[in-house]
């Protein structure tokens, strides 16, 4: 199986929305991203500029009570035509058979599938996908000597959803956002970011 990853620092929302725009802009429909991150990481504020870079008609916010949001493409925007996203928060699904439940296959090869807390529960719904880890980066240069290593711990317990509090990365700290590509349709490298 294809795997490579890359990271980037972004400085505050902006730059995060920016950044998820130009991936946004390349996706296509199929593809599944599963995001990871702790609270306030920027999960939504990511998918806000996916969708931006997708077409989608605006207004994403996190799926935190509905679990799915189902965001069309626009018409007469910047890719008339384009695939829909899906915008999933499964951390309150427990299993990939809960997954199975919300009939994500149904979209899944008709839209882009972006899935907050979706690690080890979505995975079985495409051959590819992109996983996408956000962090903060304060208090140590994100890429150098001390850095954090991994997704950041859940500080929440089982039965505790994080609350949506609305634009979530509401901050200018610094963001490091890991992008891993898994399956053939990533073989070919990571996509254009710059």
């Amino acid at each position: 199986m294809s795997e490579w990853t890359r990271t980037v620092t972004v400085d505050g929302p902006g730059r995060t929305q920016d950044l998820a725009e130009r991936l946004g802009g390349q996706l296509r429909a199929g593809d599944l991203l599963v995001l990871t991150g702790e609270l306030g990481a920027g999960k939504t504020t990511f998918t806000q500029g996916l969708g931006r870079g997708l077409g989608v008609r605006e207004g994403i916010i996190s799926p935190t009570f509905v679990l799915v949001r189902r965001h069309p493409n626009v018409p007469d925007g910047p890719r008339p035509g384009g695939p829909d996203l899906v915008h999933v928060d499964a951390y309150r699904l427990g299993s990939a058979a809960e997954v199975d439940d919300i009939d994500l296959e149904d979209t899944a090869d008709t839209a882009v599938t972006v899935v907050e807390w979706g690690t080890g529960k979505v995975e079985h719904l495409a051959e590819s996908r992109l996983e996408i880890v956000l962090e903060r980066a304060v208090g140590a240069d994100p890429l150098g000597p001390g850095a954090p290593s991994g997704p950041a711990e859940d500080p929440h317990g089982a039965d505790e959803h994080p609350v949506d509090r609305g634009d979530e990365d509401d901050d200018a700290e610094p963001r490091r956002i890991t992008l891993t590509g898994i399956g053939p349709r990533w073989a070919g490298g990571p996509p254009r970011l710059d």
